[in-house]
C-alpha cells in the first residue's frame, strides 16, 4: 500500500513539475499573442503539449514510476489531481487579479495531464 502511495506521488509530482515548467514557458510566449484562440484549438494545442511533455519526460525517466497492478489507477487519478490543482491555483490567482491562461481551468490542466499520463503509460518501459 505504502509502494502505491509513493509512486502515485512520485508520478504526482513529475506531472506538477512539467506543468510548471510549461505554464512558465506558455506565460513566457503566450505575451506577445493575446489574441483568444477557440477553446477546442486551445484544447487541441495543450494535448499536444502534454504529448510532447510525455515524450520529453521520458528521455528522463525512461522506466514506469507505477508498479503494473496501480498504472491504471494512475492513469485516472494524476490527472484528476493536476486539474484540480491547476483550477486552484488558477482560483487563487483570480483572486490576486493575476493575469489567467486557460491552464488555470481544470479541462486544460486535466487534457494536459492526462495526454501526458497516457504517452508515460503506452511507452515507459
Amino acid at each position: 500500500m505504502f509502494e502505491f502511495l509513493f509512486e502515485l506521488i512520485g508520478e504526482l509530482l513529475l506531472q506538477i513539475v512539467i506543468e510548471m515548467l510549461g505554464e512558465l514557458g506558455l506565460r513566457a510566449l503566450g505575451e506577445p499573442f493575446r489574441k483568444k484562440r477557440h477553446p477546442y484549438l486551445s484544447a487541441l494545442g495543450y494535448a499536444v503539449l502534454g504529448a510532447v511533455a510525455g515524450v520529453l519526460s521520458l528521455g528522463v525517466f525512461p522506466d514506469h514510476l507505477v508498479a503494473p497492478p496501480f498504472r491504471i489507477a494512475n492513469l485516472i487519478l494524476t490527472p484528476l489531481l493536476v486539474g484540480l490543482m491547476m483550477s486552484a491555483l488558477g482560483a487563487w490567482r483570480a483572486q490576486q487579479s493575476l493575469l489567467l491562461l486557460r491552464w488555470d481551468r481544470f479541462a486544460y490542466g486535466y487534457l494536459f495531464a492526462l495526454a501526458l499520463a497516457l504517452i508515460r503509460y503506452y511507452w515507459a518501459n
